[in-house]
């Protein structure tokens, strides 16, 4: 069976009414980054950091998968697929894809800082002092910048079995995200979907569809349903 791995950015979640993070009216817009999403902000002002994801998780709160998301699910039906996905929401979940791996955390769980208690809040406020059972403070399960991104390897080696990558959503900018490109195999079909021009210097075959997240992934979804019925 076809192994069709799926990386997708905020553009995809965008089309359900999550904020991105670095459009001109982004997150970033109202943020420094440096003083909500570093370690260092945590240990310097833990309330400014909680009380920004959880005002992220009330944004979430009544988001639905958008067309882009269902049709990625739906494609579990024909072949083998793995969404890599750089959001921290969880509408892929949501829509129904089974194979989901969360390169920059998950808003909906709290973690201890030695990773080896995760816990799911859903979409419910994180309260300032609460702990694990060891004691020990707990904080947004989210990759912070500066921190290393455990999931990477796992990323790296599905994209180096796929026979197909389509990445959705994402402008390839932020690393280690975007070298996951690099490790593509030159047999394997690479679909690109953005509504602006896009040049990449990949070694693969790789096919631009300009077009948006959504629309752009329920047609190629529907393109690759019916190459499979052939």
């Amino acid at each position: 069976m076809l192994k069709i791995v799926v990386l997708t950015g905020a553009g995809i979640s965008a089309d359900s009414g999550i904020p991105t993070y670095r459009s001109s009216d982004g997150l970033w817009a109202n943020y420094k980054i440096e003083e909500v999403c570093t370690p260092e902000a945590l240990e310097r002002d833990r309330a400014k950091v909680i009380n920004f994801y959880n005002l992220r998780r009330r944004e979430m709160a009544g988001k639905l998968p958008n067309a882009g998301h269902k049709a990625l699910a739906e494609l579990e039906h024909h072949f083998d697929v793995e969404v890599i996905t750089q959001n921290i929401d969880n509408l892929h979940e949501a829509a129904g894809s089974t194979k989901i791996t969360h390169l920059h955390g998950e808003l909906t769980k709290l973690r201890n800082d030695a990773s080896d208690y995760i816990v799911d809040i859903g979409l419910r406020e994180q309260e300032l002092d609460e702990t694990a059972p060891d004691g020990s403070l707990l904080r947004p399960h989210i990759v912070f910048f500066g921190e290393a991104v455990p999931m990477f390897d796992k990323a790296r080696d599905l994209v180096k079995e796929a026979d197909m990558l389509i990445i959705v959503g994402t402008s390839l900018a932020v690393y280690p995200a975007a070298s996951l490109l690099q490790y593509v195999q030159p047999s394997a079909q690479v679909y690109l979907i953005d509504p602006n021009p896009v040049q990449t210097s990949a070694s693969c075959n790789v096919c631009v569809i300009q077009k948006g997240a959504s629309e752009g992934v329920k047609n190629l979804v529907e393109l690759l349903k019916q190459r499979s019925e052939i």
